[in-house]
């Protein structure tokens, strides 16, 4: 399947220009993500009117489940994926997740169901795999050996329990802690480092560009028990020291304050970080 890719503008959003010219009448369908990679909330309504006026349909993925408590849902789109983790799923050793698929009525009968693909194994050989389906809907009861380490309905149900407990003015609640610690962070870090992609909104996330390399403030961050920045170089070596921050309703303010103490002792020896900072963003 042929996939291409459109870039981004100043304010961290798809450059829809560019998109528009992207889509031509082989194109199935418009993939985003919102909040994006860098934490910027798109605009799904001016996207989804590109995409179905050439006829392509518009796909949205929503990497953080608890910005829906405050971010417009994306109602316009076609198809929706969403991870919904964060939603009372405790993370152990890489799982488990919650992924959630949406889609119009008049979609819901081409949604896979006992979907088979072809694949290669280890030594080259063909073989085939289901997509998108449980392996227990294919075994008798007395035949499944890992029906409890796969069930999928427990996960469901710890996400439908966190739900209940929060309810509508919780989520939003929710939300709002993670919006206003990030706010305060962003403006923190905005002090002594250029924060990008300010003229968009956004979520719990942001990019910071430092004049000295991410990998070192994150090791010394470490040092406190502090988490760094994702540095985002080998995705987009053109942002140089360019590292993508985080905020949740677990982030406190003294974390954020320390963060933002050694980052500024750092920017402060780095005489040259104005025109690095200039360089990158010209």
């Amino acid at each position: 399947m042929p996939l291409s890719t459109v870039g981004f503008v100043d304010s961290g959003r798809i450059n829809l220009t560019e998109l528009d010219q992207a889509i031509t009448a082989d194109t199935a369908c418009v993939m985003i993500q919102s909040p994006n990679f860098f934490g910027t909330v798109e605009d799904v309504e001016a996207i989804a009117e590109i995409a179905h006026r050439k006829g392509a349909l518009l796909v949205v993925t929503i990497a953080e489940a608890v910005s829906l408590g405050i971010v417009e849902p994306p109602r316009p789109a076609d198809i929706v994926a969403m991870e919904a983790q964060s939603f009372g799923v405790p993370v152990g050793f890489g799982g488990p997740y919650c992924g959630v698929i949406a889609t119009h009525e008049r979609f819901v009968r081409q949604m896979p169901g006992r979907l088979a693909g072809q694949t290669t194994d280890g030594n080259g050989k063909r073989g085939f795999v289901l997509t998108l389906a449980t392996r227990e809907q294919h075994i008798r009861r007395e035949k499944a050996t890992s029906n409890i380490c796969t069930n999928q309905a427990l996960v469901a149900l710890m996400v439908n329990i966190f739900m209940t407990v929060y309810g509508k003015v919780g989520m939003k609640e929710l939300a709002r802690q993670n919006l206003a610690k990030t706010a305060y962070a962003a403006d923190q870090f905005g002090k002594h480092a250029r924060v990008l992609f300010a003229g968009a909104p956004r979520f719990n996330e942001f990019v910071v560009l430092t004049s000295e390399d991410p990998y070192v403030i994150n090791s010394r961050l470490l040092g406190h028990k502090i988490v760094g920045g994702l540095p985002l170089r080998k995705f987009y070596p053109e942002l140089g020291n360019a590292a993508l921050w985080c905020c949740t309703e677990m982030t406190t303010r003294s974390a954020i304050d320390t963060a933002v103490g050694m980052l500024a002792e750092s920017e402060a020896e780095e005489p040259s970080g104005e025109h690095a900072v200039a360089e990158v963003l010209r």
